[in-house]
């Protein structure tokens, strides 16, 4: 009796905790000049749920869990998606929404998404990753490198392995850009001549969304040969502070987002790999392990001008595992002859200074990596 009466509660609440409703909070504004757009639409995009901006620009919605995106549409400016938000039950998620003037009124309304989808100077040659495709794709493991490896151009490679051969180009003619600065590789263990690894840096809870470019890149991302990989970051939260704890086969992650004070928000993470006790403990002759920083601060100074603190940083070391010289076998004790011992470590820091005016704005970038 006791059983049924344990399973049916059980029940009851798995039910409940997974009905429950998720809400999304964020600012709609003109993408020009920063001002507010009060009383503009802000609906979830396939559905009637929907609300109207107040009139600093906030809006609040509630909706199921699930990944959606949020349309908005203003009198005298395009109706606007916005990038792919992820809803959670019980759970706050923020993202901003840029909305466009038009520039002459017609009869007709025309709905293009916030990030460009279908950029007019590389219709065909720019892709977008929502967060969807990192977080659910067959055989990514929230790896932002094998999502883009599943696009169209993209050359199969060696699949233990992340470089990224974009019609047939090298893998080291790839460039990377996380919120406007540059970064030198996204993968841990990369070899020399290739931004490949075996494992991605990038901690997939820290993207909004990647574009990807495997031609007519823009103006600002130069030295480019094979493709422009930008990749977007979400700001943390705005309400109170989020912890969450992840534990892989591999490895275990943390992360912390949350606000400081009335205009500034951080989010930051840190992993740490354990696979050097699971070679050990299967006999391998190699043991490696890897660990990965990353960090965003945002600061905004006033209305019109706003400042993006941004680090990322890895280390990687491959050991030789030494008690099999005594206890290994023959091909194990001649694998440790020649395995080379490998010690690598990466960090790239910058700010992204961002500067609204009447009818344009300005993007100046600092940054150093190594």
């Amino acid at each position: 009796m006791y059983k049924y009466l344990i399973t049916s509660l059980f029940l009851i609440v798995s039910l409940f905790a997974f009905t429950q409703n998720g809400t999304v909070k964020g600012r709609v504004y003109n993408q020009k000049n920063n001002e507010p757009l009060e009383f503009a639409t802000v609906q979830i995009q396939g559905t009637v749920i929907g609300t109207t901006t107040d009139l600093n620009g906030n809006y609040e919605i509630s909706g199921p869990p699930g990944f959606v995106r949020l349309m908005v549409s203003y009198v005298g400016f395009e109706t606007t998606l916005s990038a792919e938000v992820h809803i959670q039950g019980n759970q706050t998620a923020f993202i901003d929404l840029a909305v466009p003037e038009l520039a002459t009124l017609i009869d007709e309304v025309v709905v293009r998404p916030t990030m460009n989808l279908k950029k007019i100077e590389s219709p065909v040659s720019y892709l977008t990753i929502g967060v969807r495709e990192i977080e659910k794709a067959a055989g990514v493991n929230r790896d932002v490198s094998k999502a883009v490896q599943s696009l169209p151009g993209v050359g199969a490679t060696d699949p233990n392995r992340n470089d990224l051969i974009v019609r047939g180009g090298g893998p080291s003619e790839n460039v990377f850009y996380l919120d406007g600065i540059e970064i030198p590789i996204i993968n841990h263990f990369a070899t020399q001549g290739s931004s490949g690894g075996v494992v991605g840096i990038i901690n997939p809870d820290f993207v909004r969304e990647v574009n990807f470019y495997t031609g007519a890149f823009p103006a600002n991302r130069p030295n480019s040969l094979s493709s422009v990989m930008d990749i977007r970051q979400k700001d943390g939260s705005q309400d109170r502070i989020h912890t969450q704890v992840g534990i892989g086969a591999s490895d275990a992650a943390f992360t912390m987002d949350g606000p400081i004070g009335d205009k500034s928000t951080f989010i930051v993470s840190a992993r740490q790999s354990y696979l050097q006790l699971l070679f050990k403990f299967i006999g391998l002759p190699f043991l490696p392990t890897y660990n990965d920083f990353q960090v965003k601060y945002k600061y905004q100074i006033n209305p019109k001008s706003e400042l993006s603190i941004i680090g990322l940083g890895a280390i990687d070391n491959m050991k030789l595992n030494t008690d099999l010289q005594e206890d290994g076998t023959e091909a194990q004790r001649y694998l440790l002859d020649y395995l080379p011992i490998y010690q690598q470590w990466i960090y790239t820091i910058g700010a992204v200074y961002k500067r609204f005016s009447t009818n344009y704005f300005d993007t100046w970038v600092l940054s150093r990596n190594m």
